[in-house]
């Protein structure tokens, strides 16, 4: 930026000699605001974002991104109002919305594949679902875990009515499995990390291994229809700028990390590079570019929810989620 300020003053003083008349500088492009609304306080999902931001790649593209927290307000409720043109969302809940007539559409999976499981400290001996029974689960409260619980112990004829459920909101996991539970559903990249670090190890039970419907995509980019046919061209250009700067972020995971660190200096450095390093290659794994979903992803776990009641109708799988404002794979 500095250089080209240099070369607009440059012109500025010199005279064109065609028609003897001093040089109009060009009018830098205006930036068209938008905001992206995370889903929870900055994290390496979000890194990505951050890096497009930072290195200028939402600049280059015309915009001026301004990344902010939900606040009171979730960013699926954020985004289908109007407040923020883009958000930081869930496969889950983008299909719950849809099917209640609330038109949001994912378009594009931060991390490809399920990485949330349940955890618990070892020395609770949780080595699999069916050793749920007897123990307390601390969650948060919604039909989605109980039926995954449920549908995951049943694989191994366990009882999900054994375990002692205790709604424990945002309570510290690591506070709460010293005092009040044996185990909860966390995601690894973070909490598992973060237990790492902390030379707590945890049994973990990824739920994508107990069910390929349970590999679903979790956080994604969403938007609203209203947005993206509003103005197709900017959708794009975000999306081009993002995918930018989640390859950035599996190219480089410790710049990567320092960039976020800088957004968020309150975050823990040594977690945050750990879990960097955890997460970068997993952003893309075995896809053939950042951010691609699949048909058959978003079936399998909309048809799983409507099995177990979560829906009250199934999911029109087409209109939920989109790749066509992502960059083409090289």
């Amino acid at each position: 930026m500095t250089a080209a300020g240099c070369g607009a003053s440059k012109q500025t003083d010199n005279a064109d000699t065609s028609t003897g008349k001093t040089a109009t500088p060009t009018e830098p492009a205006k930036l068209k605001n938008i905001k992206v609304v995370l889903d929870w306080t900055p994290n390496t999902n979000h890194t990505g974002l951050y890096v497009a931001k930072e290195l200028g790649y939402y600049k280059d593209a015309g915009l001026n991104v301004d990344i902010i927290q939900p606040g009171s307000g979730s960013a699926d409720n954020m985004v289908a109002s109007g407040a923020a043109e883009f958000g930081v969302s869930y496969q889950e809940s983008i299909t719950q919305a849809r099917t209640q007539n609330v038109p949001l559409v994912s378009l594009a999976a931060v991390i490809q594949h399920n990485t949330s499981g349940f955890a618990a400290p070892v020395d609770r001996k949780i080595k699999s679902p069916k050793d749920f029974e007897g123990k307390k689960y601390g969650g948060w409260g919604s039909p989605v875990e109980q039926a995954v619980m449920k549908s995951i112990m049943e694989l191994q004829g366990a009882d999900v009515s054994k375990v002692t459920n205790i709604n424990m909101g945002d309570a510290d996991y690591f506070t709460a499995v010293k005092r009040d539970i044996d185990f909860a559903w966390i995601y690894y990249a973070w909490t598992g990390i973060e237990a790492q670090l902390r030379g707590e190890p945890l049994d973990m039970l990824y739920v994508k291994d107990y069910s390929e419907k349970l590999d679903y995509y979790t956080p994604v980019i969403a938007s609203s229809e209203k947005v993206i046919s509003g103005d197709p061209e900017m959708v794009k250009a975000f999306m081009s700028a993002t995918s930018k700067g989640y390859q950035y972020a599996i190219d480089h995971p410790e710049e990567a990390a320092k960039i976020l660190l800088k957004a968020a200096p309150d975050l823990d450095e040594k977690l945050v590079m750990a879990s960097q390093k955890w997460l970068s290659p997993r952003y893309k794994d075995d896809a053939p570019r950042w951010g691609e979903q699949k048909e058959s992803v978003w079936k399998n776990y909309s048809d799983w929810m409507y099995e177990h009641k979560l829906l009250d109708k199934p999911l029109e799988v087409n209109k939920a989620y989109t790749n066509d404002y992502l960059p083409a794979a090289k």
